[in-house]
């Protein structure tokens, strides 16, 4: 199965305005989406060779921001945005290397430059008619904005003129108003410009004449009528994993098509202490939906069993997770549709900006995978939504806030928590260490300040003294990070005293650590999980 990165995308209503942003490579331009989503506009991100006049007509966009990339449009085959877009008479926001090919493809200059600008800069307002330049861009502004540039715009096409400029960038903020196009050098996107948000609802509501009323009550009220549409009467199967994107899909699901949905949960024994029974009991007891709780922890602890190697443990529970669920879902007998959790960025990541493998980021279990062996229909209704949003239709959908605010926890569980051999010993053990580390989190009030928290049991063991006796005992790492979408993150910042109240509680209470340690690892060089 080969999707591309807008393959499948349940469309809004032509009533919502669209947005269409293509994509040069960037490592944020997702955060462009989400900015603009959180002005109620919805858009796409589509990779820029991927976007045909036809099919850019047949989405309707108000308006195309070319996003940033790592390219130079000075190499040669450097990649530009499609000649016809010019011609389309749609608004156009270029942004960073997006400003750089539409200088070039007008016939402007852009040139290499004797030093690259990286890094926050400030930007002087110059102009104060221009309807990208309101609020906190008015004229006489002294703007903070993040550069991340070396080539830089030498002489401006035909018609363009500068309505902002910095130390490191004449030409930071350049416009056509006649024909509504307009590029800046730096990125609105990041939180290092502080009122980024500002600019693009400057260019979607002022420019491009967004409304702003894509919410989520009405992606829930378009999203029921569209699974409706799709699997009429049809019997649907939906794995849940325990975490927040399958448990909103299964319960958006069940709203729209009611006991035509039984729900699958393959019990792999890896899940954090009283998990599964909470799983069990919201959807059974609370939602009263159809579930099938398959106890499988001796089939995945056995395969497991002397196994070290990461990735072998990623493929043993792939594996057996797909062969235990199949076995479920015959169970269920006739079903014709398998519903899935896959998220936007999930589908964005799985398809390069080039088209070809090399620069994909990676590729998702979700995108493509069960349906093969399985012989189902998908259904992915959360597929055009980031993280966030699924938050959002979590609480529109009336889902307990304690389950919607849950932190992200990975596919294999606690397996990858566990460097090196697992066992039941070792699993308890660090379920117990975790269990503390977050109630501690929670009681601390720093719970939703962290995208994500989690306890690893180390594969080595250390001496030490309890009491009158020496221990050697497993060594404990503590792991919380802040980010906004798990693409990049940095360690949180604790204090010692909290550290070292955390580290006497586990050390007291969990029989077999006696060490304690805090993960500063920030993401990259490191990733979020250990394995």
């Amino acid at each position: 199965m080969t999707n591309t990165a807008t393959d499948f995308i349940p469309r809004p209503k032509e009533t919502h305005d669209h947005i269409l942003i293509l994509d040069f490579g960037s490592q944020v331009t997702q955060l462009i989406a989400r900015r603009l989503r959180e002005s109620g506009v919805y858009c796409e991100i589509w990779p820029f060779n991927d976007a045909s006049r036809a099919r850019v007509e047949a989405f309707h966009p108000r308006g195309i921001i070319l996003s940033g990339g790592p390219c130079s449009v000075l190499d040669k085959d450097s990649p530009h945005a499609p000649d016809f877009i010019y011609e389309m008479g749609i608004p156009l926001l270029g942004i960073c290397y997006g400003q750089q090919t539409m200088v070039q493809q007008l016939g402007g200059i852009v040139e290499a430059g004797d030093s690259r600008e990286f890094g926050r800069a400030y930007v002087d307002v110059l102009d104060d008619q221009s309807p990208l330049l309101s609020g906190p861009w008015a004229k006489g502004a002294h703007e903070q904005v993040w550069m991340s540039h070396g080539d830089h715009v030498a002489h401006l096409p035909a018609d363009f003129h500068v309505i902002g400029k910095s130390d490191g960038a004449p030409y930071a903020m350049i416009a056509n108003e006649e024909k509504q196009f307009y590029g800046v050098q730096f990125h609105p996107e990041v939180v290092h410009t502080p009122h980024g948000r500002e600019l693009y609802r400057n260019f979607t509501h002022n420019i491009c004449g967004c409304k702003g009323d894509w919410t989520m009550k009405a992606f829930r009220e378009e999203q029921i009528e569209k699974i409706r549409a799709q699997v009429g009467k049809g019997k649907v199967i939906c794995g849940l994993s325990g975490g927040v994107d399958s448990s909103v899909t299964a319960i958006l699901l069940h709203e729209a098509i009611g006991d035509q949905l039984t729900c699958i949960y393959v019990d792999t024994g890896l899940m954090r202490a009283g998990e599964s029974d909470q799983v069990v009991q919201l959807f059974r007891e609370h939602y009263n939906i159809p579930l099938i709780h398959e106890e499988a922890e001796d089939l995945f602890l056995g395969e497991l069993e002397g196994v070290t190697d990461p990735e072998t443990k990623r493929k043993i529970i792939g594996k057996l997770f797909i062969d235990v669920f199949d076995k479920c879902a015959k169970e269920v007998g006739d079903a014709e549709f398998l519903a899935q959790g896959t998220l936007y960025p999930d589908v964005i990541e799985s398809v390069s900006f080039t088209g070809g493998p090399s620069v994909t980021i990676k590729s998702h279990h979700n995108v493509g995978g069960l349906p093969e062996k399985m012989n189902l229909k998908l259904v992915e209704p959360m597929r055009e939504l980031f993280k966030d949003e699924v938050r959002a239709l979590g609480r529109e959908l009336g889902m307990p806030e304690d389950f919607i605010r849950r932190h992200p926890f990975p596919g294999p569980g606690l397996a990858i928590r566990i460097p090196g051999e697992i066992t039941r010993e070792k699993i308890e053990i660090l379920r117990k260490a975790d269990t503390i580390y977050i109630e501690e989190i929670k009681n601390a009030g720093l719970y939703d300040a962290i995208w994500q928290a989690f306890a690893v049991l180390l594969p080595v063991k250390t001496v030490g003294v309890m009491g009158d006796d020496r221990t050697y005992d497993y060594v404990c790492a503590l792991r919380a990070v802040t980010s906004t979408d798990g693409m990049t993150a940095d360690y949180y910042h604790f204090d010692h005293e909290f550290l070292g109240r955390v580290s006497t509680r586990i050390i007291n209470e969990v029989r077999g650590i006696n060490r304690v340690t805090y993960d500063i690892t920030s993401k990259p060089p490191g990733t979020i999980e250990w394995e």
